[in-house]
């Protein structure tokens, strides 16, 4: 039976929503300080795109890239230069030579557990006087995601995970406040923000997941049983949210600015 390979990201799929998926990283880099010669680090890149525009809007001096996806990775090379570097590592033990004047995090973070003890980690890598800037999906109470963990625990896919708890990583806008307030951080700006996605059906709910959030189950299945993952989480979501098309999709995500 043919098994999926560890790297399940699909850029492809993921760019099926790229302008929804974008405008929460357009808000967050309008929160940072621009500042001249700045040296950036991009957190889980994905295929660089966006790292290509935080680069040239900022103007800086140099950026790396860095994304533990090789597929995705494989896009970004299009956008390297002599000051624009992608690196594949994992976010959770990357230790760079040196700090940097802008830590970025666009939608990644939340796949790594105990942000208690990965923040201080991520904080460290911020220069004297620079800035850490992270957004994060916190949709995790939406039906889509709810539906995800409960089709899991049937019987039919219960025996199947390497993994059987699936914790949310993602912790409350005020902790990270206070988190950022005892590592020293002299200004900082944390919000909760809920993006309405006016998508064409309900369907689509099921493909945007696909891109993101349901890459996580699929690492752990064959391809055929993913396939019926996929076609049991459907039938269980598509009546939760509700019989009319178009689809409201009101997703929560958390924005973090800082400075020292």
């Amino acid at each position: 039976m043919t098994k999926t390979t560890n790297d399940t990201w699909n850029p492809a799929q993921y760019a099926l929503f790229q302008e929804q998926r974008s405008q929460p990283f357009f808000d967050l880099l309008a929160l940072v300080q621009p500042r001249e010669a700045m040296r950036v680090l991009d957190l889980g890149c994905g295929t660089g795109e966006l790292t290509k525009y935080a680069h040239e809007t900022l103007r800086a001096k140099e950026t790396l890239g860095v994304d533990s996806s090789r597929a995705m990775l494989e896009k970004s090379a299009a956008f390297a230069s002599a000051s624009l570097r992608f690196a594949h590592a994992d976010i959770s033990e990357f230790t760079p030579p040196a700090q940097f004047d802008l830590v970025l995090s666009n939608a990644a973070l939340q796949w790594l557990q105990d942000h208690a003890r990965l923040l201080p980690r991520i904080a460290s890598l911020v220069a004297e006087g620079g800035q850490l800037a992270i957004q994060m999906p916190a949709n995790f109470d939406h039906p889509s995601h709810l539906v995800a963990k409960e089709v899991a625990r049937e019987p039919s896919f219960r025996s199947l995970w390497k993994t059987e708890d699936r914790p949310v990583n993602v912790l409350r806008p005020e902790d990270y406040a206070t988190i950022l307030n005892e590592l020293g951080f002299q200004k900082q700006h944390v919000r909760l923000q809920v993006y309405g996605h006016l998508l064409r059906t309900r369907h689509h709910v099921v493909e945007w997941v696909k891109g993101t959030m349901l890459t996580a189950y699929k690492k752990d299945l064959s391809d055929r049983d993913y396939e019926r993952f996929v076609a049991r989480y459907t039938e269980v979501l598509l009546p939760r949210l509700g019989a009319s098309d178009p689809y409201f999709y009101a997703f929560k995500r958390i924005l973090i600015w800082a400075k020292r």
